[in-house]
């Protein structure tokens, strides 16, 4: 059996934001890429793709030049997942049709081929019903965008292999990103949950008129989201309680936690509500998609460059 480190056919099944994503990370780990769209205008998507994202790949990744060399599309789902060592899912978020493609996709690949999912709220059990066997059917959940942010949440069924979960691993790690294995499924898995959570106040303090929109991305931007971008909630907290720790926050000032929880908004997604935050949005941001994913990933490869240099050199 192929280790990770040798596989060197991965097929990509969707040419979405997601799948799009995989396919320049990919190709800038020198993987061959075999894409499977329905879309007659794929290839040209997907090139416009890559001139968008390979500036923003992880350092170190192919030159750019030789993606072409290594790509090829194959409309056929049976044909592109023939011998393919790894398979990429990133279908749109339906059950049925997620079930259908995997009855199809366990019965053409290879016995020992890697079948990951890009799914945000399925769990492989369920997707892989239809499969005679559904154990080596992993979800691989990325961060949008998945050529930039590096977690990607790992997640087991009950039918799903051990050997499959540590394959998956393995593979993420040989493409630069960072799996973490959720110790058990749960709906919209970890990360998901924790935007999901921030969105609704987010989408509450707007709709209050405490914020505006762009006003509320200024406030996380300048604080928690540079925060979090070095250490993660319990650690924050763990350091804001001074020598004495986590111990010592929660029982001073995280002792009124749960009346502050009970405060928190539960905003309701009304007409009036999705139309003002779409147009303060159009107002604030533009529609040239483009240059925002620039931006984004620019400022995004920055933190990652600068985490790096950190970690590489300590004080």
């Amino acid at each position: 059996m192929t280790t990770p480190a040798q596989r060197r056919t991965v097929t990509v099944i969707g040419a979405g934001t997601i799948g799009l994503g995989w396919i320049a990370l990919f190709l800038g780990h020198g993987l061959r890429v075999r894409v499977n769209s329905r879309r007659p205008d794929a290839p040209r998507i997907v090139e416009d793709a890559l001139g968008l994202f390979a500036p923003f790949l992880p350092e170190g990744t192919e030159d750019p030049a030789t993606f072409g060399e290594r790509l090829e599309f194959e409309p056929d789902l049976e044909r592109a997942v023939a011998d393919a060592d790894v398979i990429v899912e990133n279908a749109p978020e339906n059950l049925e049709l997620k079930q259908e493609l995997f009855a199809r996709v366990g019965k053409a690949a290879r016995s020992d081929a890697l079948i990951l999912s890009s799914t945000s709220t399925l769990n492989p059990d369920d997707m892989g019903a239809r499969m005679a066997d559904s154990s080596r059917l992993v979800v691989g959940h990325p961060f949008n965008p998945p050529h930039v942010v590096p977690l990607v949440e790992v997640v087991a069924g009950e039918r799903t292999s051990p050997q499959a979960v540590r394959e998956a691993v393995e593979f993420y790690e040989s493409v630069s990103r960072v799996p973490v294995v959720l110790r058990k499924p749960i709906l919209a898995f970890a990360a998901n949950r924790l935007q999901s959570a921030l969105l609704r106040e987010s989408i509450h303090l707007v709709k209050e008129g405490v914020v505006s929109l762009e006003e509320l991305d200024r406030v996380v931007t300048h604080s928690i989201g540079l925060r979090w971008a070095t250490v993660g909630p319990f650690l924050a907290f763990h350091l804001g309680g001074g020598t004495g720790g986590l111990r010592k926050w929660l029982g001073t000032l995280g002792a009124g936690l749960e009346k502050g929880w009970e405060q928190l908004g539960r905003p309701t997604l009304d007409e009036e509500t999705i139309q003002s935050l779409i147009e303060q949005a159009e107002q604030v941001y533009g529609s040239s998609y483009e240059e925002l994913v620039r931006a984004r990933d620019t400022r995004q490869t920055a933190v990652l460059r600068a985490l790096a240099q950190a970690d590489a050199h300590p004080s």
